[in-house]
């Protein structure tokens, strides 16, 4: 088969696509990847063949001319909680119109349908959010998955929000059906959530939307990344990293989390291990002793020695924590992350603190509790055999194999 594979500009995102795409193509699928000029570089390091169309998308600009803090809170409330109606609509409104659009852009879309129409592909799998992927599949008339890297909360909001949609209309939906018309398609239901949904949460963590759903388990990429020497030799003190991850340091220059704020752990006896790029201000020198600074180190190697982690709760790091067994404590606070880090709390594997309730005393006190609490290490292992339970990347190509087969049927 052939299998085009679309992401926007994000290469968080896309890393989590990458196994599966992977294990296609050494099962002798013809496997591209389309995506914006800004992300050919990635695509092309994690060994797959890259389709760069259209325009970068400008979110980050969008952003900064936005200038609003508030919309971030929204987004949170409207993913986490049953909110009415008009929270609803304000968060479909204003996320479909400053987000969706804007990483969606005109000419990606464009060009990625003219590429579907000259290549042909036998299935589309999409990015969660990069709905052109789907915009290219129903106007081509092929197939086509959504693939997740975090809880489908959009989802969850979506079947809130049409049980009640009124004279306002429907911004989701009347942007998706604006863009089918322009490329000869029809909005139906199946443009967004694709004809089957690709999940590779642990499957005890999944939030059940009545969807047609395809697990698969989660295979920690980094990207491109060399182990460094130190790795090699077990920690002499239990090593615990600190990381806000790398998605949040693309948009302002730095991470949400200050080396100032290690000094809460000065006095313990481990290893901390941060991966953080100090903010506007401070230098390494601000870490306490106990404490190494590093721009990046690859959570695949590093997590596997390590006792706990501490993380914002980006999709990425606290799947792989997941992976490995760590029990984490989570600072969540925008998008999906307070919904996933609910999920670890109730498993037993880690602690979570909403953001804006973060002390350096509740973190340093979390910590010491996730070291020493052995329930906690417990509940890590069991949420590893959670994740180990869903079926492989190599085990799924037969599945989505047979699932392409049964639509053309």
């Amino acid at each position: 088969m052939r299998i085009l594979f679309v992401a926007h500009s994000e290469k968080t995102h896309y890393f989590s696509m990458v196994p599966l795409a992977s294990a296609l193509r050494t099962a002798g699928h013809d496997v591209r990847v389309a995506t914006q000029p800004d992300m050919a570089a990635a695509v092309v390091e994690s060994g797959l063949v890259a389709v760069p169309l259209g325009t970068d998308h400008k979110w980050k600009q969008v952003m900064q001319e936005k200038g609003d803090d508030s919309w971030a809170g929204r987004v949170v409330e409207a993913v986490t909680n049953e909110v009415d109606h008009d929270a609803l609509f304000t968060f479909f409104d204003e996320t479909t119109r400053d987000y969706f659009r804007t990483v969606n852009n005109e000419e990606f879309v464009a060009d990625l349908v003219a590429h579907a129409r000259s290549w042909r592909p036998d299935l589309v799998v999409w990015e969660q959010f990069t709905w052109a992927g789907a915009i290219a599949a129903e106007a081509v008339g092929v197939p086509h998955a959504r693939m997740l890297w975090g809880a489908d909360v959009v989802t969850r909001s979506r079947l809130r929000f049409l049980d009640d949609v009124d004279h306002r209309g429907d911004p989701l939906a009347d942007w998706l059906t604006e863009l089918l018309t322009r490329h000869g398609g029809e909005f139906s239901e199946r443009v967004v959530t694709g004809h089957w949904t690709i999940d590779p949460g642990p499957p005890s963590h999944r939030i059940d939307n009545g969807l047609d759903v395809q697990p698969v388990r989660y295979i920690p990429y980094n990207g491109p990344a060399a182990l460094p020497a130190w790795l090699s030799e077990p920690p002499a003190k239990p090593r615990v990293v600190v990381t806000a991850g790398v998605s949040v340091r693309g948009y302002f220059g730095f991470d949400m989390f200050s080396l100032g704020a290690l000094h809460a752990f000065a006095d313990l006896d481990i290893e901390i291990i941060a991966t953080l790029l100090p903010m506007p201000g401070e230098t390494i020198d601000d870490a306490p002793a106990n404490a190494r600074v590093f721009d990046f180190v690859p959570m695949a190697g590093l997590l596997p020695t390590c006792a706990a982690v501490v993380h914002i709760g980006g999709a990425g790091i606290q799947s792989t924590a997941a992976v490995y067994g760590v029990p984490q404590l989570v600072l969540p606070g925008f998008w999906d992350t307070v919904v996933r880090a609910t999920k670890l709390v109730e498993s037993g594997a880690g602690l979570s603190i909403l953001s804006h309730e973060v002390t350096l005393e509740r973190v340093r006190e979390d910590l010491v509790r996730l070291l020493e609490d052995p329930s906690f290490k417990q509940g890590a292992e069991k949420l590893r055999a959670d994740v180990l339970s869903a079926p492989s990347p190599n085990d799924v190509v037969a599945e989505l194999e047979r699932r392409v087969a049964d639509v053309r049927a």
